[in-house]
């Protein structure tokens, strides 16, 4: 779980993004906008940052405040998985990223592939969908769940991207340092399970 000041600050915030929302009173928009601040301020006291860099990462969010979705893709052949390195850390993990809004998630996880990897798939079934503040991921400004898929490679040539820096394959006790904001050793090793037997339910938080 995450730790207990994050958790309040990500709250605090999601009420005063609602209240903003819904709110005609301009006396109750302070306070919101207030509360907002103070969570902003928490944040950045146990986050090693500015108020003013979280209140820039949240600025953009307006409405009704929702966890965002992450969609990763674990492609598997001859027995080994898909990784990319990921250029902004250097570490690895399952191509994938934010789900776009029009399109479906199967849609977003397979271009995902495309885009990082070079490779074609088809996304075959879901197999798990984590809270990331569950599992072992490192406390970040967002609410966020992560839909994990297996997918069937289909084609293309492995080639890097503007995001990534390296594509390769690799065995489930080979796994390279991975980037655990995005992936953790536990996921991938649930998706491992996922390929050896199908008909196992999806996993979820």
């Amino acid at each position: 779980m995450d730790p207990n000041w994050l958790r309040w600050s990500r709250r605090i915030h999601a009420l005063a993004q609602n209240g903003l929302t819904y709110t005609e009173g301009a006396f109750d928009r302070e306070r919101y906008v207030e509360l907002n601040t103070i969570a902003a301020e928490m944040m950045a006291a146990y986050g090693d940052t500015t108020p003013e860099r979280v209140l820039g990462l949240w600025d953009g969010e307006i409405g009704y405040a929702t966890p965002k979705v992450d969609v990763r893709a674990a492609v598997f052949s001859d027995g080994r998985v898909l990784l990319v390195r990921e250029r902004a850390d250097g570490r690895w993990s399952l191509p994938g990223g934010w789900a776009d809004v029009g399109d479906s998630p199967r849609e977003c996880v397979e271009r995902e592939v495309l885009e990082e990897a070079g490779l074609t798939v088809r996304a075959t079934h879901l197999a798990a969908v984590h809270d990331g503040s569950r599992n072992g991921h490192p406390p970040g400004p967002y609410s966020v769940y992560k839909l994990l898929f297996v997918c069937e490679l289909q084609g293309g040539v492995a080639t890097t991207s503007i995001e990534t820096d390296e594509v390769g394959f690799f065995a489930e006790a080979e796994l390279p340092p991975l980037s655990v904001g995005r992936i953790t050793s536990a996921q991938i090793a649930l998706c491992f399970q996922h390929a050896r037997d199908p008909g196992l339910r999806t996993g979820f938080d």
